[in-house]
């Protein structure tokens, strides 16, 4: 008797898992845990699409990372071009392959070696995708692996219609701002360098908001543009449900003055001013403002009111540029790499600060970041890559400041 092929012998089992198990989420987990099995992959996830928004949403992943609770916008990176082109994709070497656009493992801190990523279509239209990353022993994948994962795609596709599969979205909170396909231009000799590449994001209000990305992927540009520093060359912005694209310089003026905080990595303190007159200075210029010892107090600094920065140490300078921040009473805070520059005990104390303006207020915090550990506090966590918002991640159990490590 002749010896079943690896296909036939993939869509037995994976048949099998598809449909022995009642509860159609575990039976795609099981359908992924079988397939990587066969084609021995390192982990893999199962993507579905929601029309009404155009947001991709990760239902089951197995493997190294629980991708649960991320999103990501259709038409981005490899699993989004997937579904928009309604075409599979197959990199053997994603290093060697310049059509890569980057996936969502490699986005988690997973590198991604070798890829296939397949749409779930159920005959009548593309739902989602499924996707597998990085054989285990090394190799790469091959074409074979690429038809197998293409035919499990069919099957649970037509499972999932059949039995119906629910996304279940995360409550969404009033939105304070969003970001509609912004773009962001600079004049490079005879060339231009476009750095954001349609930014789409909304920020939402009384939350803690983390960004990550690599250096020159736009986190700083696009931090500017919401901060009212700088102005987007193509896109729309709503603020509070008002169009703020192109305010007045009035306007504008009014948003940096009491809208929105800004917390720098350099402090930015007035050196020649005591604590409490640098906050005092921001207090001032503001429309509804703070006490200024109340500041001072959330940051747990009354003791320093009169002394001048260079009395202070680093973390003291930045928790009185927190207090200048917060004074405003301000709708935002933006945050760039506070913590950067100082070490461990000092940057918690510091991010126990911003918790606590988070929790204890109607105001947004949104930092930009390279640590990778403060965004286990942050109710959502942004990815930039190239220009674009790569993911979205929704921690449903955030940590406090006092439980990281890094």
């Amino acid at each position: 008797m002749n010896k079943p092929d690896r296909m036939t012998v993939a869509t037995w089992k994976i048949s099998s898992a598809l449909l022995e198990v009642e509860d159609l989420e575990a039976a795609l987990t099981n359908t992924l845990e079988v397939l990587s099995e066969q084609l021995n992959a390192a982990g893999g996830a199962i993507w579905i699409l929601d029309e009404a928004t155009g947001i991709m949403h990760c239902v089951v992943s197995t493997g190294p990372l629980d991708l649960t609770g991320i999103t990501f916008e259709n038409g981005v990176g490899t699993e989004g071009l997937v579904v928009s082109t309604e075409k599979s994709a197959f990199f053997a070497e994603t290093e060697k392959a310049e059509a890569f656009e980057g996936d969502i493992f490699d986005d988690q801190g997973f590198k991604t070696r070798s890829l296939i990523c397949v749409p779930l279509n159920d005959l009548k239209k593309t739902i989602g995708c499924l996707c597998l990353v990085t054989a285990r022993d090394g190799e790469t994948f091959a074409e074979e692996d690429l038809k197998i994962s293409e035919h499990t795609a069919s099957l649970a596709a037509m499972v999932i219609d059949e039995k119906g599969l629910k996304v279940n979205l995360p409550p969404e909170k009033p939105v304070l701002m969003e970001l509609k396909d912004i773009t962001k231009e600079f004049p490079s000799g005879e060339e231009v360098l476009r750095v954001l590449r349609g930014i789409n994001l909304k920020i939402f209000k009384n939350e803690f908001v983390v960004v990550l990305g690599e250096s020159g992927c736009g986190k700083s540009t696009m931090m500017n543009i919401i901060g009212g520093m700088d102005h987007a060359t193509s896109g729309s912005i709503t603020l509070e449900g008002q169009n703020f694209s192109v305010p007045d310089e009035k306007a504008l003026t009014e948003f940096r003055r009491s809208y929105v905080g800004f917390i720098f990595q350099s402090y930015n303190l007035m050196p020649n001013l005591t604590a409490r007159e640098n906050i005092q200075f921001i207090a001032e210029i503001s429309t509804n403002p703070r006490d200024v010892d109340e500041a001072l107090g959330m940051v747990g600094l009354t003791d320093r009111a009169g002394n001048f920065p260079s009395q202070l140490s680093g973390g003291q300078q930045q928790r009185i540029s927190i207090a200048r921040a917060i004074v405003k009473n301000p709708r935002i805070i933006l945050a760039d790499e506070p913590t950067a520059a100082l070490d461990f005990k000092t940057g918690q104390e510091v991010l126990r600060v911003i918790e606590g303006i988070v929790h204890s207020g109607d105001t947004t915090v949104l930092m930009v970041t390279h640590n990778v550990e403060i965004a286990k506090m942050a109710d959502r966590v942004v990815k930039l890559r190239s220009g674009r918002v790569s993911s979205v991640k929704y921690n449903e159990h955030p940590l406090h400041a006092d439980d990281l490590v890094w």
